[in-house]
């Protein structure tokens, strides 16, 4: 793999590696490759992580990626979520099957999560309103939007780079 993309995880979603094909499709895109680098690291590591953690962070993506049957990518974001020295909590709310039931401000932050990563055309203001309502001020609600959207966004380009390779 380039130089360029080694520590790019999209790239080694992708499998950029072994396939010269995809190779040079994100080299020609390098601008965007770095882009979604940066946007990973502010969505993930921000300097400022507001009310969600770096540890409830990494948490969301692991279930985001589990949610999207993407193994490789959960590994990536269960690594984060130790980095960031996850507890008992966090840990749980990498499970699917959890839903924070004890905790109202969890327990919304996860149904909102799922959602949007499941079902976004389901997405109505009511879902908002139910994070305030918990609770979530209006800032950390758009950093979860904004997580939420970067997942999404990641998942897809690593499907469609995939399917590349596999078609190649």
């Amino acid at each position: 793999m380039s130089e360029v993309f080694s520590d790019d995880i999209v790239a080694r979603q992708a499998g950029a590696d072994a396939s010269d094909r995809v190779r040079a499709a994100l080299e020609g895109r390098a601008d965007v490759m770095a882009m979604t680098q940066a946007t990973h690291d502010a969505a993930l590591r921000p300097a400022d992580p507001g009310g969600l953690s770096l540890a409830l962070r990494a948490a969301l993506a692991v279930r985001v990626a589990r949610l999207n049957e993407n193994a490789e990518l959960a590994d990536h974001y269960r690594a984060l979520l130790e980095k960031a020295g996850a507890g008992e909590t966090e840990s749980a709310v990498s499970d699917p099957a959890y839903r924070g039931h004890e905790e109202e401000r969890l327990s919304a932050i996860i149904a909102f999560t799922d959602l949007v990563s499941m079902r976004p055309r389901d997405t109505r203001a009511a879902d908002i309103e139910a994070l305030q309502v918990a609770g979530i001020p209006d800032a950390d609600i758009v950093r979860l939007a904004e997580l939420n959207a970067f997942l999404a966004y990641q998942i897809r380009v690593i499907a469609g780079l995939k399917l590349m390779k596999a078609t190649a």
